[in-house]
């Protein structure tokens, strides 16, 4: 299972989540901020629809693949 890692941040003179290098919009206080990654975290860990998935890899070969829609990550928020 995959692990979603959102982390607090100062960023553009207040506080944003971050999620490996992609920065959320900015937020004005520390704990706005972290509420937002809380919900986004949440989110992620929704159940889906079992859906075939259809992908092209990095060498230009197409892949099909069934993805479960309760293979959700794991997430956590830090920060």
């Amino acid at each position: 299972m995959a692990n979603v890692h959102y982390r607090i941040v100062e960023h553009e003179g207040g506080w944003a989540y971050k999620l490996e290098d992609v920065f959320s919009e900015r937020y004005a206080t520390h704990d706005e901020a972290r509420e937002a990654a809380e919900r986004a975290a949440a989110e992620q860990r929704l159940p889906g629809v079992t859906e075939d998935i259809e992908y092209q890899d990095e060498a230009g070969d197409w892949h099909e693949e069934m993805s479960l829609g309760k293979d959700r990550p794991e997430t956590d928020v830090t920060g």
